[in-house]
């Protein structure tokens, strides 16, 4: 099958290098600005501007209104650089900006109730050998324009493609959202507006992008994003390195680091003031615990307290401040019992593990937590946590193998062959980001440890505060002791701002923040380009009629397409105005959505001609509805507010992993109504 001309593939490449050294160019200028005087009020703004400019030039010009170019990019798009646009569509912000923030504070394998960030690694990477074994190349071979459509093709009939649509629509929804989160956190931090304000600024470059071109544009866009993300990893993560170890060679060198902290965390474990911090945080989960017993008095007797301290304040004459605190205290109060009840009860579990040591974070090179040798409770702490481990992995693995975004782009290649090659340059591009990740994280979790403890709270850095400004969920510090030294267990990072705040952390050039924002940005960006245009084609174009299992496409379903892709992003960025939680936990979600509801029906429609259309439906109805029961059964904040139990998993396995029980029983139920249906001669 014929692939680009050599002539083009020079010219794609000279492009590339010509942009790689002008990008770098830009940064030496930016940083010989700083040094001059340039204002930090400005370098977030210029990187911003410029990021979205770049990537809407980039839009506007490779704008089409034809159907191929819209859906797949005329099926012309070299291995590597399509490699190179996966590894970008793939790099989202839980890549970016949450994963090294997981393997920071859950360690590299975790505990049970929050498994370590090799999970994700190892999950995800395994994931795109599944997709070049089993799926990517049949797929490409039957030369469709969207997942849905291969069960219009494959099946027949309008259920399986319906239900298709559907499921892709709702993963991509919950995958976007997350990303417009990652844009609105970034943009508030570069600008210093509003994080909903931030929102609409990314937006604007999600839109120029995927409106304007389809996949065409999100192609050439992505490939440029790849580059930006890719330098705004490696520079911060090689500086860390070299300013620790004095070798920037990052994945080589962090493993000198991890006997150090290790021996931080013993000494951490033994020290006065964080057995302090720890009984001070086991005090407050006595109290919540106390207040759970009988929520409607103890909301009564805090709105009592509350009310007759803002009188004696006011009535002894007490700063405006003091009596303005209180007042706001008062109005964060649950407003009925069923709200406190799911309140405290969080504030308590949140408590609890803070008594724990080292802040309740496991040792960040402990294998599993819990003991096999040890007492009852050490050894089932340590079956949950490897169980949950393996959980989390294989549905990880299963979610990259069934994502419709994900798939959609190996349509975009020129042959099979090609497909298969693209799949490879995906797995280069992105091993050159996720081999740094864990060496970033030892590093931030060193510098912390060695650096940020022991600080006096009134010389604490000043990103510390402007953080927390742009969401206190990313930071909390607070002397829990009162002792005016910060101890590690007063220290709570949140997810998503631990690859964000290194430059900072490790005392880089505000420079090098702004590329690292703007990596980060580049990131939600490329993702949110391919999944709007996703569930823009699921609602317009895998809901049109068929003529014989093959799907027309008109000039006009282009245009309605852009339309609804308009009106997915603004839905989107409603949603995530609300911060509905944090990204990882978004992404992780909808990959157990998309395995339970896509991988039976794909690999059994794939290799097993006995599947029916019956069974496609069925099985995916089955998987998805097993997979969002569990999900709402064990979900912690809903048994508090059924007033249910708070240990109702199943063999101790997490929410997130549903996808562990949803996808065998997808497969079980396709396989035996499939049967069924030979038996009676159903087709």
């Amino acid at each position: 099958m014929p692939g680009a001309p050599r002539a083009d593939l020079w010219r794609l490449h000279r492009h590339l290098l010509l942009f790689v050294l002008g990008f770098i160019a830009f940064l030496l200028l930016m940083h010989s600005a700083e040094r001059n005087g340039l204002s930090r009020d400005w370098i977030g703004p210029i990187f911003l501007f410029l990021s979205i400019m770049l990537y809407a030039c980039i839009g506007i010009y490779s704008r089409t209104t034809d159907p191929e170019d819209f859906y797949v990019a005329g099926r012309r798009i070299p291995a590597m650089y399509n490699g190179m646009a996966t590894a970008a569509d793939w790099m989202s912000a839980a890549s970016f900006i949450s994963l090294s923030g997981a393997l920071y504070l859950q360690g590299f394998s975790g505990t049970a109730a929050q498994p370590g960030g090799l999970a994700y690694v190892l999950g995800w990477t395994g994931g795109f050998c599944l997709v070049g074994l089993l799926i990517a190349p049949r797929l490409r071979a039957m030369a469709l324009y969207t997942v849905p459509d291969f069960y219009a093709v494959r099946f027949g009939g309008r259920w399986p493609r319906l239900l298709a649509a559907l499921g892709a629509v709702v993963c991509s929804f919950m995958y976007v959202v997350a990303q417009i989160y990652g844009i609105g956190l970034i943009a508030s931090r570069l600008t210093g507006v509003q994080f909903e304000i931030g929102i609409l600024l990314g937006l604007g470059g999600v839109l120029l992008c995927s409106f304007l071109g389809g996949m065409r544009a999100i192609t050439w866009t992505q490939v440029v994003q790849y580059v930006v993300l890719l330098l705004a990893f490696l520079i911060p993560v090689s500086w860390l390195a070299y300013k620790q170890l004095g070798n920037p060679l990052a994945p080589l060198a962090y493993g000198a680091q991890l006997p150090k902290i290790a021996q931080m965390e013993e000494r951490l474990i033994n020290d006065p003031a964080e057995r302090e911090v720890r009984a001070a945080f086991a005090a407050r989960a006595q109290e919540y615990a106390a207040r759970l017993k009988d929520p409607a008095t103890a909301l009564a007797r805090e709105h009592q307290r509350l009310n007759e301290r803002i009188r004696t304040l006011k009535a002894q004459g007490a700063d405006f401040s003091l009596v303005m605190a209180a007042r706001r205290e008062l109005a964060a109060l649950p407003r009925d019992v069923a709200s406190a009840r799911e309140l405290w009860g969080r504030a308590m579990s949140e408590a609890q593990t803070r008594s724990g040591p080292l802040g309740g974070l496991p040792r960040q090179g402990q294998a599993f937590a819990g003991d096999p040798n040890g007492t009852p409770d050490e050894q089932r702490a340590f079956q949950d946590s490897r169980l949950n481990f393996l959980a989390l992995m294989f549905c990880l693995m299963v979610g990259t193998a069934s994502l419709p975004h994900l798939l959609t782009r190996f349509y975009t290649t020129a042959s099979v062959a090609e497909t298969r090659r693209s799949v490879s340059w995906s797995l280069v591009f992105i091993a050159l980001l996720y081999l740094s990740t864990p060496a970033l994280a030892v590093l931030v979790k060193y510098e912390v440890l060695n650096s940020l403890v022991g600080s006096s709270f009134d010389q604490l850095p000043n990103w510390i505060a402007q953080w927390a400004h742009v969401d206190p969920a990313l930071i909390s510090v607070q002397d829990v002791n009162g002792d005016g030294v910060l101890q590690f267990g007063e220290i709570r990072l949140g997810t998503d701002m631990i690859m964000l705040a290194t430059p900072e952390l490790g005392g880089l050039p505000y420079v090098v923040s702004g590329l690292v924002a703007a990596g980060g940005l580049a990131a939600a960006l490329s993702t949110a380009d391919g999944l709007l245009l996703t569930i823009s084609n699921a609602l317009v174009h895998d809901a049109m009629p068929t003529d014989g299992g093959q799907v027309r496409v008109t000039d006009n379903h282009v245009i309605l397409s852009k339309f609804m892709l308009l009106a997915a992003a603004m839905l989107a960025a409603s949603v995530a105005a609300l911060k509905p939680a944090a990204i990882l936990m978004l992404v992780t979600a909808s990959f157990s959505l998309a395995a339970a509801t896509f991988f039976p029906s794909l690999v059994l429609g794939l290799f097993w001609r006995g599947t029916t259309a019956r069974g496609a439906v069925a099985g995916m109805l089955a998987g998805v509805g097993l997979t969002v029961g569990y999900m709402l059964y064990a979900a912690p904040s809903l048994r508090a507010w059924w007033g249910l139990a708070p240990d109702g998993l199943w063999w101790g396995i997490q929410p997130i992993s549903a996808a562990f029980f949803g996808v065998p029983v997808g497969f079980m139920t396709i396989a035996l109504v499939s049967w069924w249906d030979g038996r009676r001669g159903v087709g």
